[in-house]
């Protein structure tokens, strides 16, 4: 995950034109811009490599909130990176959702645990990786279900928005690499001392 210098992995105010909330995009400037530094390129190809299944939250799946009153299919357009399924949290059903290059959006309301045993169940041997936003990081670091957590940490401050780390007691993180380019300090931990 990006994290600003404060603990934000995303700014205020999130909505279609801010999805990472206000100033959350400089979280992401590392693997944006061009051209890459051999740092960030390397920690963007671990990223985006292929996993057995993702899980992640309705906040990063979309901005719509309640009811699904709209058809949103994410924020990736018709081929998102994960090419995997794709188990997303929320309170209200819906349909599977199928996209280009092998991607299935999964919705599941009976909570993060069974999202999980979903995403493992379909994963096989093969890794499963929580996507995040900061909600979905957070149940999965007090489900003690994360082994390893990696932050791209970013020298920006946002002041306010989303913070990783509300209400999460600390998961005993050991720093087993790191990594920096001018854009951001990789830093790969294992959860759990």
């Amino acid at each position: 995950m990006s994290i600003s210098l404060d603990g934000f992995v995303a700014g205020p105010e999130q909505d279609r034109d801010n999805p990472i909330g206000v100033g959350g995009l400089n979280l992401h400037q590392w693997h944006l811009a061009e051209p890459l530094h051999d740092a960030d390129a390397r920690m963007r190809d671990d990223l985006l490599k292929r996993r057995g299944a993702y899980v992640m939250g309705r906040n990063m799946f979309g901005p719509i909130r309640g009811e699904w009153d709209e058809d949103w299919r994410g924020w990736w357009g018709d081929e998102p990176p994960y090419h995997a399924p794709v188990f997303v949290l929320t309170h209200h059903a819906h349909d599977p959702i199928e996209m280009e290059g092998g991607t299935t959006f999964y919705f599941v309301t009976e909570g993060f645990e069974s999202a999980l045993a979903q995403a493992k169940e379909t994963a096989g041997d093969d890794e499963v990786a929580v996507a995040g936003g900061a909600s979905t990081v957070r149940q999965a670091l007090s489900a003690g279900a994360i082994q390893e957590l990696t932050l791209a940490v970013v020298p920006v401050l946002l002041g306010s928005g989303e913070h990783l780390f509300d209400g999460v007691q600390d998961p005993g993180l050991e720093p087993l690499e790191v990594i920096h380019s001018p854009n951001a300090t990789h830093i790969r931990y294992r959860v759990g001392r």
